[in-house]
């Protein structure tokens, strides 16, 4: 049952980031009547999605005292998921008729259609006004029952606010993930995170062992085999034995994990395989990083398991003045942010109650030994996967929101299988045309379009 409207608190909160989440999450509390303030280090929207061909000096990004570029998006990059399922429920992420020829109406579009559409969200529920830019948030903490938010502009000036609730929108692709190597510092050739992979250029002639073989392994490997001399992909979850030629290509080979490296310049894989490499580029993901929190060690990230997190939102001593938006992974995003923020929104204005914290962190402790049991590593506390919809559904349920659109699920679904065994054309391959014309046709029984795209309507002749 939807919660009733009824007498609710109006509170002021801060959102760190002005990202795919913190621009829902600053429109959810806004129509809850909350007064908001979104801080973003950068001077535009967008986050994540707002590319520069820039990098940061130190190519690992492990040196703490860099400088820090915050976008991870590389020159090529599209997306990984069809557009349709995407955008926020309300406001889907189609082709916009007043196209000028400067969008990307493909179904999997670039990083500059995805910033776009984000602007386009942010200029249509007038979020900019909400958001202070080129101010960086240095502290936040509790005090007397409120938050302290200190802040600092570009200009240098510091600023020292209470806010009834801060919400955490500041993403997780900035702190990277490298992988362990033994011998690795004494092996003499150059290493690099995908963060500050932008061009393939620097790679001409080069012999280059990529480590990681998802979205952005398989994306930068393709990527760079066009200048390169040889492209050797390594990953985990490959059999020990694992050593293939990739089909379509006459420089890109698939092996297991990298299992040492030598002073020589050569690394020796677990299949036997001894190669001489230029450089090992590491695209294994990113830590969780809130290096402005300070909640007097009660919140912790331990092998990228940010705890403890009711339903991966809430800190249950802290709840609901501290939320977090935009954990999880390995699902569909900007809708998860959308329900995450109504609940968040609802539960601050008091629609809508919270457990206890006694049992939310009964609930905490039930559910982390149950993945435990399950065989999960701890790293993968906040994957989503196949248990998506379940966790989409509840959240939901708690805000009086329809569940997951049934096409909306099987496009996911459909889309990580192509991506996973056709990581070369899945962009621009495939075979679920059925689920993008269903997706349309409820756009516009909506209303949240006027007419079916011409790709659209082409499906259903």
């Amino acid at each position: 049952m939807a919660p009733g409207r009824t007498q609710t608190n109006s509170l002021h909160v801060a959102v760190i980031g002005a990202g795919a989440a913190g621009l829902v999450a600053a429109r959810e509390l806004r129509r809850e009547d909350h007064t908001v303030v979104v801080f973003e280090r950068d001077t535009q929207v967008g986050g994540l999605w707002v590319y520069t061909p820039k990098s940061e000096p130190d190519p690992l990004s492990l040196d703490p005292n860099r400088t820090i570029v915050h976008s991870s998006v590389y020159e090529s990059l599209r997306t990984n998921l069809p557009r349709e399922c995407m955008g926020y429920r309300d406001y889907p992420f189609v082709p916009r008729p007043e196209d000028d020829g400067s969008r990307d109406p493909r179904r999997y579009p670039s990083h500059n259609e995805v910033l776009a559409y984000l602007q386009d969200f942010a200029r249509e529920f007038k979020l900019e006004e909400l958001v202070r830019f080129k101010t960086e948030v240095v502290s936040v903490e509790p005090k007397d029952k409120k938050w302290r938010v200190v802040s600092k502009n570009s200009d240098g000036i510091s600023n020292d606010e209470i806010f009834d609730a801060v919400v955490v929108c500041n993403g997780h692709y900035t702190e990277p993930r490298v992988a362990q190597i033994p011998g690795i510092e004494s092996w003499p050739g150059k290493q690099v995170h995908s963060h500050n992979y932008r061009v393939p250029d620097p790679f001409k002639d080069q012999v280059v062992v990529v480590i990681g073989n998802f979205a952005s392994g398989a994306d930068i490997s393709r990527d760079i085999m066009t200048v390169a001399k040889e492209v050797h992909i390594a990953s985990r979850s490959n059999p020990s034995e694992t050593y293939e030629k990739r089909p379509g290509s006459e420089n890109l080979w698939l092996h297991s994990m990298v299992e040492s490296a030598h002073e020589d310049g050569s690394l020796v894989f677990k299949n036997g395989k001894v190669i001489k490499v230029d450089t090992i580029v590491h695209c294994t993901g990113y830590v969780y990083h809130f290096p402005f929190l300070n909640t007097n060690g009660y919140v912790t990230v331990d092998d990228n398991c940010v705890s403890p997190l009711y339903k991966h939102v809430f800190p249950p001593a802290f709840a609901p003045g501290l939320s977090f938006i935009g954990l999880p992974w390995l699902g569909v995003q900007f809708y998860m942010f959308e329900v995450q923020s109504k609940w968040v929104a609802a539960v601050l204005s008091g629609r809508v109650p919270l457990p206890t914290e006694e049992k939310m962190m009964e609930e905490v402790k039930t559910f982390y030994a149950k993945r435990q049991a399950q065989g999960f590593p701890k790293r993968y506390t906040h994957r989503l996967g196949r248990t998506q919809v379940g966790y989409l559904n509840w959240v939901a349920e708690q805000v009086g929101e329809p569940p997951v659109e049934q096409w909306r699920d099987q496009e996911v679904d459909r889309g990580y299988q192509r991506l996973a065994t056709q990581s070369d054309t899945f962009r621009d391959k495939w075979d679920d045309d059925n689920l993008m014309v269903e997706a349309y046709e409820d756009f516009l029984s909506q209303k949240l379009i006027d007419a079916l795209p011409s790709q659209v309507l082409e499906c259903t002749k």
